[in-house]
């Protein structure tokens, strides 16, 4: 898909809202065809869920833990583009069933951003134009352009599509800002199937578990547990471990401040391990849209009449290669439109 030459006379202006995996291979891969391509990021810098956060000596990756790859053509695109951005996670992972005993995850490659996840959305931002800093705030239809603008009215340019890719509640906000209430209406659902998480980064000088690198909990509030420090790339003065709570839990707690919550993730840890030292310290970090459980999943939405559409995992079943596959689609879909469009 990603080697296809441009070869149409026509050139679409395109915004793509979002520069996560999603964003930035939909952006790849129309700038490949040939179109002229503009990412806006609301941050400073691109990662979606492949994120990460400073820490005393080095980062923490507090959003998606790895990814695996079953789509031929997503190693190859990260290669590509990303060059040596990721690499195989080699660490032992296990997963505690109802009684409490740990048994292993199945045999798959699971792989990270090197020395970071975000380490992948930089290197593939270098293939792309990304205006950083700047959240969309309306779009407005101009003869058969969108005239899109930031969040204080300030205009950022005309385009002839726009593909939106931040999470379903944000791209449904943007669609009712925009008047277009129809389009936004098909995301009511799936703005309620996108849960929350709350991450803790947690430094130990002792390693306070040495059974798995990687771990799925049986517990209320604890739902995934890493030694980060573990990963490739990493070079830490003892270890940082991520705690993810469970979807419930964070649903319970999601107004709760920040140290309460490291303080009882941190006590859910030792209720799994028994490890009583420390840490010294944690960072800790609220997602309010961290990943999409059930419902339909199209792949991605396009809205031919408008010349909008979505993409991001939450359409592909939620995994970081949901986002490649989702965007793919996405492109295949645009790239087949009549040269007219």
């Amino acid at each position: 898909m990603f080697n296809q030459t441009f070869d149409s006379p026509v050139i679409r202006r395109v915004a793509v809202v979002g520069s996560g995996l999603a964003g930035l291979t939909a952006a790849i891969q129309l700038k490949g065809l040939g179109h002229d391509v503009t990412v806006f990021e609301k941050s400073r810098g691109p990662g979606g869920r492949l994120a990460a956060k400073r820490v005393p000596g080095g980062s923490a990756d507090i959003g998606a833990q790895y990814f695996t790859s079953r789509n031929p053509d997503f190693l190859p695109f990260l290669h590509k583009f990303g060059g040596d951005c990721f690499g195989p996670w080699q660490g032992r992972f296990g997963f505690q069933a109802p009684g409490g005993e740990w048994e292993p995850f199945p045999e798959e490659t699971r792989y990270v951003g090197t020395p970071r996840m975000t380490a992948i959305t930089r290197a593939l931002s270098a293939h792309a134009h990304v205006v950083a800093e700047t959240r969309i705030g309306k779009l407005v239809r101009k003869d058969q352009a969108w005239s899109v603008s930031d969040t204080e009215g300030n205009p950022l340019g005309d385009f002839d599509q726009v593909i939106i890719t931040a999470p379903p509640a944000q791209a449904r906000e943007l669609l009712a800002n925009s008047g277009l209430y129809d389009l936004a209406a098909h995301l009511d659902d799936p703005v309620q199937r996108v849960l929350p998480c709350w991450a803790v980064a947690a430094h130990f000088q002792v390693p306070p578990w040495t059974h798995h690198e990687g771990m799925r909990c049986q517990h209320p509030a604890l739902f995934w547990v890493a030694n980060n420090s573990s990963k490739p790339g990493r070079n830490d003065s003892g270890q940082w471990w991520v705690f993810h709570a469970s979807p419930t839990w964070t649903e319970q707690h999601v107004d709760r401040p920040a140290d309460e919550v490291a303080e009882c993730l941190l006590e859910a840890f030792r209720d799994v391990t028994d490890f009583q030292t420390g840490p010294d310290d944690m960072v800790t970090h609220r997602w309010l849209y961290a990943r999409s459980e059930g419902g339909e999943q199209p792949g991605h939405l396009w809205f031919p009449d408008q010349n909008i559409g979505l993409a991001g995992d939450w359409l592909s079943g939620g995994r970081v290669e949901g986002a490649f596959d989702s965007a793919c689609g996405l492109v295949a879909e645009l790239n087949a439109l009549p040269v007219a469009q």
